[in-house]
Order: C-alpha cells, then structure tokens, then sequence
C-alpha cells in the first residue's frame, strides 16, 4: 500500500519530534496543541502553520518512528546471529534515546488514539521486526548455529519479548538499559538459544 502522507520537510520533522518527546513523558493524550507549542517554545497557534490538525502531526510522528525504527535493521548480508545482534543492540539504543516510540508501540492507545494511516504504518514496523527475527532465527538453525529442538517459531516469543522488556526499561529510563546492559541481555540470550550438548552415557 503506497504511503500518501507528505514528506517531512525540516520543521515538519522538527514539531513531530516534539510530539515524539511529549507523547514519551506523557502519553498520547498529553499531546495538545497548547502542549506542543510549549515544548516548541512557540505561540499556540504555530504549529497549525505546518499542519492542518492533531492527526496530520500523530500521522507525522508515526512516519519518524518508522524512519528511527527503520535504522535498526540489519544488513541481510550479516550471518543470522549478528543481524540479531545488530537489531536487538540498535533497538534498544533507538528506543532508549526516543521513550516515545516505546510509549506509542506498546501503548492500548496504539490503536485508538491514531489516525488510521499512522496506527497501520506501526503496524507493519511490529510485523517487519518479527519477520526479520524470525528469519534470522530459522537461519541460525538450519546451520546450527542455535539449538533446534526448539522450533524457530517459539524461539521467537521469548526474543521479541526480551528485546519488548529491553526497551520497556528504555522508555523508563532505568539504569537496566543502559547499553552495556543490552550486551548482557543478549549474551544471556545467545546463552539460552546455544545448542545443548549431548549427554554422554556413563557407561558405554
């Protein structure tokens, strides 16, 4: 489905960031033109200058979280543990730096409170994250690189629910999420998808 919504010019990018900042602290809800325009440091009236309504910037806000979340992919010529690696370290990096991002995607007003155009466009990002997961997953265990008694699929739930509580403690801004911490998650992490080691019988 094309995408309809204008480009960002500069200072459409720059009030979205805004929203992006306040929605962080505060919620969806928070986000008022009189809000905005504080944050802005700027009359109330002049954000209308750029857009022409509270959806027009959430529609804005949504296409900046696509395009910071859209920086975290890997590169698909990464063996399948480092583009995990790259994604789950740069995720948890975005997220940590923009509390908004976490506060729209894992939001109850994800759905409702956004236009429909930008409610959908997160949608894909979330639908595209564990695509791409899951696809390194099954790579990795076709060539052993991860256990394979587990099939790929489940492997899945407890990656994206790791990275999910990872930039969770981002949004929050817990001392659990600063970067060393992301590298310590996904050691652990690698340590629970390495292979099991056969056991060996006592007695031969």
């Amino acid at each position: 489905m094309p995408d309809a919504a204008p480009p960002l010019t500069p200072k459409r990018q720059e009030i979205a960031d805004a929203a992006l900042r306040l929605i962080g602290r505060k919620g969806i809800a928070a986000l008022t033109m009189a809000a905005l325009a504080e944050e802005l440091g700027v009359t109330p009236g002049a954000p209308f200058r750029h857009f022409a309504s509270r959806d027009e910037i959430l529609e804005a806000v949504s296409q900046r979280v696509e395009a910071l979340i859209g920086e975290t992919f890997p590169s698909e010529e990464l063996p399948p543990l480092a583009r995990l690696e790259h994604l789950f370290l740069a995720r948890a990096s975005t997220v940590g730096k923009h509390a908004g991002i976490a506060r729209l995607v894992f939001s109850e007003q994800f759905s409702l409170a956004l236009p429909p155009s930008a409610s959908a466009r997160l949608h894909r990002l979330v639908k595209r994250t564990r695509a791409s997961i899951l696809d390194a997953l099954k790579e990795a265990s076709e060539t052993g690189a991860i256990r394979r008694d587990i099939p790929a699929e489940a492997l899945l739930t407890v990656v994206v629910g790791a990275l999910q509580h990872l930039v969770f403690l981002g949004a929050m801004a817990s001392d659990q999420a600063r970067p060393e911490a992301a590298q310590e998650a996904f050691q652990v992490l690698i340590q629970l998808l390495t292979p099991t080691q056969s056991k060996t019988s006592e007695h031969p």
